[in-house]
């Protein structure tokens, strides 16, 4: 079987920086399993792995546009120390959920003075040229309520 929309996919990846530093891996862990043409990975890596098959490698480098988008200063912002009720030590570094009126929206504080705190609700990875080493480990059919909830459900997916 090959990887096409609504497919169960499970690979074995490695994510490097342009500087070959390694961001992600699946090694040591479980593959990653999701389903091929809901959105549940980025756009470049979907599109590499369409019509690939178990067993096969791909090597393939993506660009912030087909990844995590570039970098949106509109979503760097600064905050009073009031606004974190109940978390007194802050540090850069330090990720919180924060909610607005799309939703809720990880941010991340980069910088902290006095009493302002300057969070960065941009993707870690946005702005960045990604480069993935993966292996295809598996493709199968999803079933209809995986379809139904955009994601895997068993082994390498979610328990309901």
């Amino acid at each position: 079987m090959q990887v096409a929309s609504n497919t169960v996919v499970s690979i074995d990846y490695t994510l490097t920086d342009e500087a070959g530093v390694v961001l992600d891996t699946s090694e040591g862990a479980e593959p990653l399993t999701y389903v091929h043409g809901v959105g549940a990975i980025i756009p470049g890596l979907e599109a590499a792995l369409a019509g690939k098959g178990s067993g096969e490698r791909v090597q393939v480098t993506v660009e912030p546009e087909n990844g995590y988008g570039q970098r949106d200063l509109a979503l760097i912002q600064t905050v009073g120390r009031d606004q974190f009720r109940g978390a007194p030590d802050i540090e850069v570094g330090m990720q919180f959920e924060a909610t607005g009126p799309g939703g809720g929206r990880i941010v991340t504080v980069v910088h902290i003075e006095g009493d302002r705190i300057t969070l960065d609700a941009n993707h870690p990875l946005a702005g960045k040229t990604l480069h993935f080493e993966v292996e295809v480990v598996g493709v199968r059919e999803a079933t209809a309520e995986e379809l139904e909830h955009r994601h895997v459900h068993g082994a390498g997916g979610h328990e309901h």
